[in-house]
């Protein structure tokens, strides 16, 4: 079973943060993540 968490913020930490997990921690899932900015350019800050 994963364990779910939440990513406060998605500057310069949360999206390291967020690519560490889907890269190296198969037992953590990415529920959700809040931030101001809208998902079409969160989207493209992963890039």
């Amino acid at each position: 079973m994963a364990i779910r968490v939440a990513i406060n913020g998605f500057g310069r930490i949360g999206r390291p943060v967020f690519k560490r997990i889907i890269e190296n921690h198969k037992s953590l899932e990415v529920v959700a993540i809040n931030d101001l900015t809208d998902a079409k350019t969160l989207a493209h800050l992963l890039k």
